[in-house]
């Protein structure tokens, strides 16, 4: 069972990567080009790329899990998961540290082994998760100009998100409950194709309002999100990758791109 998961995390991942490659109307020079630019962004060759794409194209989503391996050596540590969201952490704090110091401090405060977490296999897997040193570099913020964002037709992007709403006596013997807006709209004709209140804002209201939004008026070629934990859940990351939906993240700190829902619903 552990074993599948992973395989159905790896072609998440997979698919996030190959995504740009699959906007309807772009040329072949425009994927070649795409193709280089992801492979360089992901640290692998531009051939395995192109497998990928090429893989999806054949079989769907189950053509990105890679084929079951028979491999009884360099197992992972059983509290991987604890040591990589740690090293997340780490880099996240401070994007300019290394990957040996990262094993460094993850060896000091006890939380692996010495020579226990390999630098490659470290290395690998923040990059897998839009960690690598050069996919933190675009995180941080440079003086350019503010651009435009806007897209041409109806259906290209529905950009979400969730806001805090009023008090209102739902709660046990009329006692006053906040609750929270979570909302869907259309980035051309900002068109809301899904708007509602909710009395939490657990990664449910997540899924709720993007089945309301995609029954109602179909499925978008992408999503923008912030970076909230509701908005990077494995749920919706799966779910994008099933549908063939791009998922995509506001840079964090950046909260320059993330006003449509305010100024539209609120």
């Amino acid at each position: 069972m552990e074993q599948k998961q992973k395989a159905e995390e790896i072609a998440v991942q997979r698919m996030e990567l190959i995504s740009p490659l699959l906007v309807d109307g772009i040329d072949a020079a425009m994927i070649t080009q795409r193709k280089r630019e992801i492979a360089e962004q992901a640290g692998i060759s531009v051939r395995t790329v192109g497998r990928y794409l090429q893989s999806y194209k054949q079989e769907g989503f189950e053509g990105l899990k890679p084929m079951p391996r028979n491999t009884s050596g360099n197992k992972l540590p059983e509290n991987w998961d604890k040591i990589l969201a740690e090293a997340i952490m780490l880099r996240r704090e401070l994007p300019s540290r290394s990957v040996p110091q990262i094993i460094t401090i993850l060896e000091l405060e006890g939380l692996a082994e010495p020579g226990v977490v390999k630098r490659t296999t470290l290395q690998g897997h923040l990059a897998a998760n839009g960690f690598s040193a050069k996919q933190v570099k675009q995180y941080i913020k440079k003086g350019v100009a503010s651009r435009r964002f806007q897209k041409e037709h109806r259906g290209m992007l529905y950009q979400g998100d969730i806001k805090y709403g009023p008090y209102l006596p739902i709660g046990a013997n009329g006692e006053s409950k906040q609750v929270y807006l979570s909302a869907f709209i259309d980035d051309a004709t900002r068109f809301i194709v899904h708007a509602r209140f909710y009395e939490t804002q657990k990664v449910d209201i997540i899924e709720d309002s993007l089945r309301g939004a995609v029954m109602r008026y179909g499925k978008p070629d992408a999503i923008y999100v912030d970076n909230g934990k509701q908005y990077t859940s494995d749920w919706l990351t799966k779910a994008c990758a099933k549908l063939g939906i791009r998922l995509l993240h506001a840079k964090p700190f950046h909260p320059e791109g993330k006003g449509y829902v305010k100024t539209s619903v609120m």
